[in-house]
């Protein structure tokens, strides 16, 4: 699938806001540790990518329930679903000057009951003309994403037949919605009904 931005103005994908608050001095000193890849665009988005993937546990996964939303507590925490997870990745690539932006993608379970908009992030290296879709939900049997900016290795494969949707629009900010539902929600318990089933 083609990543769309939904705006041409690439500052965009580089401003922060409450929830993107690259700005933070905790995402800085993340953004300090993981630049010593070096200077390279590629490698610093990797490693980036690798670090929320596999240091910041899926709160599913661990039995955390403690709800986080801003990129400067998930990276505290330590803990996060995957739109805390993605904020924090747009929140390291945007305070390196890549742009970076939300997606999303309607995922549900096998019988195609129980929707939910699953959160993924897209950025666009120096030099690329396209947007690559990435997804830092974090891995475990059955689930193997892979940043990668030719092939799509993302956790999960839309699958028709449930309804299920890639929503191709780049988002420079987090949808109201999840947002809504994220900053609301006592735990992660109550964020699950709380969250879209659809955009």
């Amino acid at each position: 699938m083609e990543p769309t931005p939904q705006s041409s103005d690439i500052s965009l994908y580089l401003a922060a806001d409450e929830a993107i608050d690259h700005e933070h001095p905790r995402v800085r000193a993340t953004v300090a540790d993981l630049s010593r890849v070096g200077s390279d665009a590629y490698a610093y988005a990797r490693a980036a990518f690798v670090h929320v993937r596999d240091t910041i546990p899926h709160s599913a996964d661990s039995g955390d329930l403690r709800v986080t939303w801003r990129a400067s507590d998930v990276l505290a925490a330590r803990t996060g679903i995957c739109h805390a997870k993605s904020i924090a990745l747009v929140a390291l690539l945007r305070a390196r000057g890549i742009p970076a932006g939300l997606c999303y993608q309607r995922l549900a379970d096998d019988d195609g009951t129980n929707p939910i908009v699953h959160g993924l992030v897209a950025l666009r290296l120096p030099g690329e003309e396209r947007w690559a879709r990435v997804d830092p939900r974090g891995n475990k049997p059955g689930i193997d994403a892979q940043f990668s900016l030719t092939e799509e290795r993302l956790a999960w494969v839309v699958r028709e037949k449930f309804n299920e949707v890639d929503y191709p629009i780049v988002y420079a900010a987090l949808a109201s919605t999840v947002l809504h539902a994220l900053r609301s929600a006592r735990d992660r318990v109550e964020l699950w009904r709380m969250l879209p089933a659809g955009l």
